[in-house]
């Protein structure tokens, strides 16, 4: 795939319209929702085979306890099964899943269907997968900074501020996908996002497939990522 393609260490995926893509269907939006799924695994296998090191998720919102309850109690059951059955396995295959949020909130069987995975899944070194679940960027930069107070540090750097993250440790995304046209980052990795190239696709994320896919690697490969150094012209 990659010719001559610039292929991201971590790319993130903001997936968004799900349940217009059912209601455009005609389907109740926990459809939209188990496609989302689908399309999720899809991309986990291309950025496998491109040569990503890591790919992130934002799968729940901490703003996203608004929604129906009937709705989130569907998510939440969605999640269990990808994690009993297609984590389980993405593990056996070497994967590091991580995930990033306050899982604390979560209904008990998932999280103890996620912490299964975690134990599991520690000692793999091939591809990050990372999933954020009741996650909020902001809720993110807070918890860090209280991890560095309990410390008693009365004077803190950004290496120390990035350490605490939830992916600290990790590379920054250097690129972060929107679905469904929306052009903002709700509230997602803004910490990470600093230097992040930003790709915004009109296509709902149930659809996203390899053409897709193909299609934000060939726009990444065009971007100057200068970090705000100037361009050399030899």
């Amino acid at each position: 795939m990659q010719g001559e393609l610039k292929i991201p260490r971590h790319i993130a995926f903001i997936m968004d319209g799900n349940g217009r893509w059912a209601k455009k269907r005609l389907l109740p939006r926990k459809a939209g929702h188990r496609e989302g799924v689908v399309a999720l695994k899809r991309m986990i296998e291309e950025c496998e085979k491109a040569g990503v090191e890591m790919v992130t998720f934002y799968a729940f919102s901490t703003e996203n306890w608004k929604r129906p309850q009937d709705e989130i109690d569907a998510l939440f059951k969605m999640v269990k099964e990808f994690a009993d059955k297609h984590l389980a396995e993405y593990v056996k295959r070497g994967y590091r899943i991580m995930f990033m949020g306050d899982l604390t909130k979560l209904p008990k069987e998932t999280v103890d269907a996620l912490r299964k995975i975690l134990s599991e899944a520690k000692d793999n070194t091939g591809m990050i997968v990372n999933i954020a679940l009741n996650y909020g960027g902001r809720d993110e930069i807070l918890h860090a900074v209280n991890r560095i107070l309990d410390t008693g540090v009365r004077e803190v750097d950004m290496q120390t501020l990035s350490d605490c993250m939830y992916t600290g440790g990790l590379p920054d995304p250097d690129v972060i996908v929107r679905s469904s046209g929306e052009k903002r980052l709700s509230n997602f990795m803004l910490w990470q996002a600093a230097y992040a190239e930003f790709i915004f696709i009109d296509d709902y994320w149930p659809d996203f497939d390899a053409k897709i896919f193909r299609q934000i690697l060939e726009e990444y490969s065009q971007r100057d990522r200068r970090y705000g150094n100037v361009r050399r012209i030899n």
